[in-house]
């Protein structure tokens, strides 16, 4: 955050919105927003409970389901997209329009699709996620420079290891910040699919919490939700500064 000119460290910029949180809870204007302090009382309480705990590896369990997939099937397509002028013809359209749609709008259509089970909550993560994963992927194949290709190619490389060893090495930069940003769109996914399709797990409890007004407990699990993407970005991000060489070499 940049205030007057000057760069605020991250740390200083996280307190300041956690004191502006205290000052207002503390008011009682606003009903919704309880003091910062109340709210990470309710968190630990929270996390100790049973409901919490199977909500989140509920949760869990179908995230890593629907972002293994969109990750396999978003690389996928990118590859497509970027090596075909076909498929970037035939696809190309639809992945843009998937990936600037409201895509909320669409969960209904998974649900009459898959009915009210856990395979419908795996795929609308997937569905959030894999447009993301597919451009940016699209992107750095398409930013490959030929002569590395036409290197390869000459020292006998074949069409496998020209894919796995080339290709998907240099693109993989890109591919890391598809993730990045589809980690995020997945955790929305997760959550608008547990209360849209079957309220049920993390969906649930925000259900219940709101309806009977237990804002702590909802700002509590809020927190759980954006420190849990967050986190997942960062350690992309990370994963993303070790493959930086391969980026600078392209």
């Amino acid at each position: 955050m940049v205030v007057l000119g000057y760069r605020v460290p991250m740390v200083l910029s996280l307190a300041l919105w956690c004191a502006l949180w205290e000052l207002v809870g503390r008011s009682g204007r606003v009903f919704i927003f309880p003091a910062f302090s109340d709210v990470l009382m309710a968190l630990g309480e929270l996390v100790q409970t049973h409901a919490f705990q199977s909500a989140a590896l509920a949760s869990l369990a179908s995230f890593a389901l629907g972002m293994a997939i969109s990750i396999v099937v978003g690389i996928a397509l990118g590859f497509a997209m970027g090596r075909s002028v076909l498929a970037n013809r035939l696809l190309g359209m639809w992945v843009n329009v998937f990936a600037s749609a409201p895509l909320s709008s669409l969960v209904p259509v998974i649900m009459l699709l898959f009915g009210l089970g856990q395979t419908t909550i795996v795929l609308t993560v997937a569905f959030f996620a894999v447009w993301i994963v597919t451009l940016d992927t699209c992107a750095g194949v398409r930013g490959i420079s030929p002569s590395l290709i036409e290197m390869a190619q000459s020292f006998g490389a074949g069409r496998r290891q020209l894919y796995t060893k080339i290709l998907f090495l240099a693109a993989l930069p890109e591919i890391l910040a598809g993730i990045r940003m589809g980690v995020i769109r997945a955790v929305k996914g997760l959550v608008i699919g547990q209360l849209l399709v079957s309220v049920v797990a993390f969906g649930q409890l925000f259900a219940i919490y709101s309806r009977n007004l237990d804002m702590e407990k909802f700002w509590a699990l809020t927190l759980v939700v954006f420190a849990f993407a967050l986190g997942l970005s960062w350690l992309v991000e990370l994963a993303e500064q070790r493959v930086e060489y391969y980026a600078r070499s392209r």
